[in-house]
């Protein structure tokens, strides 16, 4: 250990102009001591030199990073390929089975709005689809609205956010990231005559919202450092972008805004949102220039939702109402003395969404961690719920644009039924099979795998933690089986099971996949959630690990053979578990991981920090900052053994910057006191939500899958 130390210390001497070492093996970030002081207390960060600068932030093109950074990101993506050659083979047959699993010429279930019949479709061997609509008369042919293969063609990156067409039918905004950094670029296409029309507004979010006079979009601008969405302007069609009018600026720093418009197609509807608290503004869409009015003014922990129906607005809420409660208010009289419960507040259910119907109103709602769906009659007040026979799944609510059907379009798949879309007759109760996916090859059935959803006791011995399992039939429990355990457990957000095709590689090599349903998320109710936040984060930590333990206790696996993967807050959560117990996990895979919790959360110039005070607490703030220095993945890097680990990142990752992982693994590989294998992946050409293209993700899945496959030394 200590000859290994000298040799750092001598590598990093030698090399003080260049960001790695001459090293063969492991590439060595250079060390330039920065002292970082808070509420006098100091942090040493040794690999602080690898952030953008304040000046490099300022210049029109992001991520405009030194050759240095550059060529230590290169040299890991070189390491990586090295130690992961043996395994090259295995990469190519695991992409190749699980594209050949794919229905490559597949379309989607069409969906019917004002006239027309709209969809995409994939051509065999194309990484994009085709954007299509076909009028509701016999007889009508395809019009392709959108032709994705030709217009993501030599680009390293394609992405069309989305689409909207006017009402009159005959003009499209739609919008497309060409970097990866959820930056949009707005244009408009004549539908009649095939004309792409000069109107071109850059930097904006992915929505466009039409008024109903068929010449008026509205969109939102963001801010060019934060991105933070906080301008929507009007933009005539046929003008310059430049004579467009701010219609409403979100000034507070810890609030974003969007715009859409009401499913009655009636109102235009600005929401200002933060993670606790809700203002929306609405407008006549038959009349652009008018003025808003605000229908609930924004209050501290009021969060609320709206939708439209007759002479009422539906309230979604939390007012007195954890769980949240349904009220509805007349247009003509918004504010919250107004409103009426609907349905009241239940303390053991959660109400997540509706769907409104002119007979029907469709609830979706969490009760014991399950989501379902339930029909009321407006009428008679009569209702059911939609049944599911798995023990554990997901559910949603589809495409559902029209009032005047007793149709509901819904989503359903589970750990092993592929994604399936129903129409259901709400007044029948009959379910028609609309589409489920193909899993080509031959060889699936899911009777061949078998789910399960088992309790793990948390250590305080008062909560018990879902979580969803799948493996293939005729698994026996031992401790040398393989497990991967997934987890996010951030922002009330659900990590409910769905059918991965992809995954049958693994689980058909012995691996059993689980899903650990942690605080933080929101599956148990409101209170999951708020029990996985700010002061109370580590609680997601612990589950997440309580649970890893309880699958040893059941014989499900053993720590020589249990892997984690988590992404985002889900590596932040990676990043915890391998520091309080690293000797837990054989190997740990980090999805462009959130884990420089501190500094990221003290710099209010980098995207979305502002507006995530309320999810991890304001550093600024002594108790925050030391509770979440307490955890915070970067910060607590100790010399220890530590897991395999591989990390996953993305240059033009706008969410989570790329040096967070790049300090991490460098700090990790300072300070370990073992030579487990410690790899990062730096695709250049992404960001957060990695690959365009069809295909070119399933590179990806299977450079992690041969990573796991390689520690079961699993060859084949």
């Amino acid at each position: 250990m200590q000859n290994k130390i000298l040799g750092i210390i001598l590598m990093t001497i030698l090399s003080t102009n260049a960001a790695i070492s001459k090293s063969t093996k492991e590439p060595i970030a250079k060390k330039h001591k920065e002292i970082l002081t808070n509420f006098d207390d100091k942090r040493t960060d040794n690999y602080y030199w690898m952030r953008l600068s304040d000046e490099q932030k300022e210049v029109e093109k992001p991520n405009n990073q030194t050759k240095e950074v550059l060529d230590y990101l290169n040299a890991e993506n070189d390491y990586l390929k090295a130690e992961m050659a043996s395994t090259e083979g295995l990469q190519k047959k695991l992409y190749n089975e699980i594209i050949s699993r794919i229905k490559q010429d597949d379309k989607s279930v069409p969906v019917s709005q004002n006239g027309y019949t709209y969809y995409t479709r994939f051509e065999e061997g194309e990484d994009y689809e085709f954007y299509c609509r076909k009028k509701n008369e016999e007889g009508a042919k395809e019009e392709i609205m959108l032709n994705g293969p030709i217009m993501g063609k030599g680009q390293s990156y394609f992405s069309i956010g989305s689409y909207s067409v006017s009402e009159n039918n005959e003009l499209l905004a739609f919008t497309v990231d060409l970097v990866s950094r959820r930056e949009y670029t707005i244009s408009i296409k004549n539908l009649v005559t095939g004309e792409i029309l000069e109107d071109k507004i850059g930097q904006t979010t992915s929505g466009i919202t039409w008024a109903n006079d068929n010449k008026t979009i509205f969109y939102t601008k963001k801010d060019p450092q934060t991105l933070r969405a906080n301008r929507i302007y009007r933009h005539k069609i046929g003008t310059d972008s430049s004579e467009d009018v701010l219609v409403y600026e979100e000034k507070d720093e810890t609030f974003s805004c969007s715009i859409y418009k009401s499913k009655s197609r009636k109102y235009l509807i600005i929401n200002s949102y933060s993670t606790l608290s809700q203002e929306h503004q609405f407008l006549d869409a038959d009349n652009p220039e008018g003025k808003w009015k605000i229908i609930q003014p924004r209050e501290k922990d009021l969060e609320y939702s709206v939708y439209h129906f007759e002479d009422h607005f539906y309230i979604l809420t939390n007012y007195k109402a954890k769980n949240f409660c349904l009220m509805k208010t007349p247009v003509n009289a918004t504010q919250k003395e107004n409103w009426q419960t609907v349905i009241e507040h239940r303390p053991n259910v959660l109400l997540e969404y509706i769907d409104i119907f002119k007979d029907y109103l469709v609830v979706s709602e969490r009760k014991n961690g399950l989501p379902k769906l339930r029909v009321i009659n407006w009428e008679d007040e009569s209702e059911h719920n939609i049944e599911f026979n798995d023990p554990t799944y997901m559910v949603y609510t589809s495409k559902n644009p029209e009032f005047d059907t007793n149709l509901l379009r819904f989503f359903y798949s589970s750990l092993t039924t592929p994604n399936t879309i129903y129409d259901y007759n709400l007044s029948t109760k009959d379910r028609t099979l609309m589409k489920q996916d193909e899993v080509l090859g031959g060889k699936f059935d899911s009777q061949n795998y078998v789910s399960e959803r088992i309790f793990a006791p948390s250590r305080d011995g008062k909560t018990s933690i879902p979580i969803s399992i799948v493996y293939k039939k005729g698994f026996v429990k031992n401790s040398d089986s393989p497990l991967l355990l997934e987890g996010y457990g951030s922002y009330g957000a659900n990590s409910d099971p769905y059918f991965s095709s992809s995954m049958l590689s693994l689980l058909d090599r012995g691996f059993v996949y689980a899903i650990a349903h942690v605080r933080g998320g929101q599956e148990m109710g409101r209170e999951w959630y708020e029990d996985g936040k700010l002061l109370k984060k580590k609680n997601t930590f612990y589950d997440f690990i309580d649970c890893g333990k309880y699958l040893i206790t059941q014989n499900y696996t053993s720590a020589q053979h249990l892997y984690a993967q988590g992404g985002s807050a889900g590596g932040l959560l990676m990043g915890a578990i391998i520091n309080i117990e690293p000797n837990l996990w054989n190997g740990v895979i980090a999805d462009v991981p959130f884990v420089d919790v501190v500094t990221t959360m003290l710099d209010e110039t980098i995207p979305l920090t502002t507006g995530e005070f309320d999810e991890w607490g304001n550093p600024k703030e002594k108790e925050f900052y030391d509770y979440m220095k307490s955890y915070s993945p970067y910060d607590n890097v100790e010399a220890k053994d530590y897991p395999n680990l591989l990390i996953i990142t993305g240059y033009w990752d706008s969410q989570v910057q790329y040096w967070e992982p790049a300090k991490w693994i460098a700090k990790l590989r300072d300070l370990r006191t073992n030579d487990n294998l410690l790899l990062m992946n730096c695709n250049m050409d992404v960001g957060h939500g990695g690959a365009s293209g069809r295909f070119k993700i399933y590179e990806e899945i299977a450079l992690k899958y041969s990573f796991l496959l390689n520690l079961e030394n699993v060859k084949e």
